[in-house]
């Protein structure tokens, strides 16, 4: 089956199944997470081979990105310029001075759905949507508050509630 990609029908669609997911998180805290994870982790990676992140974007567009000191670091030497410059144009630091945070939404660094920093972009945009990761049960909050913005998130939640026969 080709995955839904069109970010109008995922975002309404999302809308109308708030109360079924909400359902389908508390069930799937139920469930023995490492077979879980093997599903999650199987199916993501028959979906996002399909997905063209580059016709989408959107995480770029609509997330905060944080980004932790070595990333700051590899930016600023991928850019030419001192890592103070480069937080100093990009970087907003959170009051208590432990959460660094691109300083505009959508990235800087998008251009046509493209990352322009792609070789030296920050951890959390090289592990988004992170359903590679085991301990999936632990980030299900994180990952329905992206179900209604990411084609891969959409595609791997709807095929594992078909895997697990949920609501059957």
């Amino acid at each position: 089956m080709k995955p839904l990609q069109d970010l109008a029908f995922i975002e309404q669609s999302s809308f109308e199944k708030e109360d079924e997911n909400l359902l389908f998180k508390q069930y799937l805290q139920q469930q023995n997470s490492n077979e879980i994870d093997s599903l999650v982790y199987n199916l993501n990676e028959e979906i996002s081979p399909q997905i063209d992140c580059t016709k989408c974007g959107n995480c770029c567009r609509s997330l905060m990105i944080n980004v932790e000191e070595n990333d700051a670091e590899r930016l600023a030497e991928h850019l030419n310029i001192s890592k103070e410059d480069f937080c100093k144009k990009y970087i907003e630091t959170s009051s208590e001075g432990n959460l660094s945070v691109m300083n505009k939404i959508p990235c800087h660094f998008l251009s046509q759905n493209k990352c322009t920093v792609y070789e030296a972009r920050p951890h959390e945009c090289r592990e988004f949507p992170g359903l590679h990761q085991p301990n999936f049960n632990a980030r299900l909050f994180a990952t329905f508050m992206h179900y209604s913005r990411c084609p891969i998130i959409y595609n791997v939640i709807e095929m594992l509630k078909k895997e697990l026969a949920f609501g059957k």
